[in-house]
């Protein structure tokens, strides 16, 4: 089993495509109006309207609605991607924190309330457990 994407069902997917470009810095893959994705090494984050929950099982999903999950991206540089986003987005949970597993992170909100971690490992025990991450990542996507 391999986990492929996270989809994130919104009742405003413009807005929500347009925070996440300015999130990750790219354009996102638009199959059809009802959805979109954001493709990277490691995986996909997807984003559909609830006109597409009817296609799996109607009111099976429903918008906004998430207080359990964190989407995380890992950054170059999380300071320098708060300093970047501080001044334009203001649903941020923290300021760049340094947490007791190793990692520099940033919690913010997007605009259905879904967390978001940016983090940047800084020991050297987190830099060598993502940097296997990111060579892993990387294999499957040249096979």
């Amino acid at each position: 089993m391999n986990l492929v994407s996270i989809r994130l069902i919104t009742d405003d997917i413009q807005r929500m495509v347009a925070f996440y470009q300015h999130l990750t810095g790219t354009e996102a893959a638009w199959s059809t109006p009802d959805f979109a994705e954001f493709v990277t090494p490691a995986g996909t984050l997807a984003l559909g309207t609830t006109r597409t929950v009817a296609l799996f099982a109607p009111n099976s999903a429903h918008p906004a609605d998430n207080r359990t999950a964190i989407i995380e991206f890992l950054v170059p540089d999380v300071d320098a991607a708060y300093t970047r986003l501080h001044e334009t987005l203001t649903d941020f949970v923290n300021e760049p924190t340094t947490m007791p597993w190793g990692n520099r992170s940033l919690l913010l909100r997007d605009p259905d309330g879904n967390l978001i971690n940016l983090f940047t490992p800084i020991t050297a025990q987190a830099v060598a457990k993502f940097a296997r991450v990111a060579a892993s990542s990387t294999q499957r996507s040249i096979q």
